[in-house]
């Protein structure tokens, strides 16, 4: 008898197929995956805090332990901030009609008086007929049964949509109960030879991960305090709800400086006018942020958790926005920590290679060829 082998370009053939058959699954169930990748994402986040608990007293309890005590400082947060939020976001609402002056009288003005350009004069109770007609023009609500449907289509993936984000605390607490077993079943299915090497990249990657995250956070935190402490001292009433925005999107290096920086100097303009004195201020509390982040905090806090130098940094969030989007952005470090971590391996091990030392050349750099 003769053995048969499948022809090398049918295998190959499907393979190919098979691979694409994955990636399109896997991108019709995308709804269906994002909800576990988030639980694991916070599985990851809680777990350090639930197995020290848990030392002490049985997981499940050390689980319940660690959420009651989330959502507690969560209410207990809300409770302080709704209603200083709510004032400042009336306050912005009170700004409105110094903006429509501001715009008639400096930018319009400025307009006519040094180009032929002329802008349009706006007022309050025009913003209401402009938002109908771009109700109109971009969602063509024809009638009203056109546009009570379209609101009952968006009613129910809302309603979808909420049904998934409470699916997540429930798949995060099955995740955090069986971490410890989930872990030793992907241990055991390494091959031997590289289960050391590989469970020590994971474990670096571990390290490098949880550092940089903790520390990131507590850079969010203290970076809004300094950003909201100094605009509040300054007099700038939304000085409040800026600190806060430019401290959460520090997260993504040099973003929350420009938003919060922006954002301000507008606040100022529209508060207290081209005032010289407030912008000063203003400019040297957003310089002193910056002193504080990059020459305490990150030091501190962050110190060389990830290993690349501030031109790596700039590059890794542009090509996370420029792949990604917004998500690239967030994500773009610390995929940088963990891929940091597997070239200093890689390149370990290249200098041990033959070709390194020079003891053999590849075949395309052999002077024979």
């Amino acid at each position: 008898m003769t053995n048969r082998s499948i022809d090398p370009f049918f295998r190959r053939l499907f393979i190919v197929v098979a691979i694409v058959v994955v990636m399109v699954l896997l991108y019709l169930m995308m709804p269906v995956i994002v909800p576990f990748v988030f639980a694991f994402v916070l599985a990851y986040l809680f777990n350090p805090l639930v197995r020290r608990l848990s030392k002490y007293i049985k997981r499940w309890i050390a689980i319940i332990i660690v959420y009651s005590t989330i959502t507690l400082s969560m209410v207990l947060l809300l409770w302080w901030l709704i209603p200083t939020l709510w004032h400042q976001l009336q306050a912005a609402w009170d700004y409105l009609p110094k903006v429509l002056t501001w715009y008639n009288e400096v930018v319009r003005g400025w307009f006519v008086s040094n180009s032929r350009i002329r802008l349009p004069e706006l007022e309050s109770k025009g913003f209401s007929e402009t938002l109908v007609e771009y109700m109109q023009t971009n969602y063509k609500f024809e009638d009203a049964g056109t546009m009570m449907s379209q609101i009952l289509v968006s009613s129910m993936n809302f309603i979808n949509n909420a049904g998934l984000i409470v699916l997540v605390p429930i798949l995060t607490f099955y995740f955090l109960f069986n971490w410890d077993q989930r872990l030793q079943a992907w241990k055991v299915a390494i091959p031997a030879p590289y289960c050391k090497k590989v469970v020590q990249i994971a474990q670096e990657c571990d390290l490098a991960l949880m550092a940089f995250i903790k520390g990131q956070l507590l850079v969010m935190v203290l970076l809004g305090a300094i950003y909201a402490i100094q605009l509040q001292l300054i007099g700038l009433e939304l000085g409040l709800i800026i600190g806060m925005v430019a401290g959460i999107a520090s997260f993504v290096p040099y973003l929350g400086f420009g938003i919060g920086f922006v954002a301000a100097i507008i606040a100022c303009l529209f508060q207290f006018g081209l005032d010289w004195t407030y912008l000063s201020l203003i400019v040297g509390a957003f310089l002193i942020g910056q002193a504080a982040e990059g020459y305490i905090l990150q030091p501190l806090l962050l110190g060389d958790k990830i290993g690349l130098s501030p031109l790596w940094v700039i590059f890794a969030v542009l090509a996370g926005a420029s792949l990604l989007g917004f998500v690239g952005m967030l994500i773009a470090l610390p995929v940088s920590a963990v891929l940091n971590v597997l070239f200093r391996h890689l390149y370990a091990y290249y200098q041990t290679t033959d070709f390194y030392k020079g003891r053999k050349q590849l075949a395309l750099f052999d002077k024979k060829y």
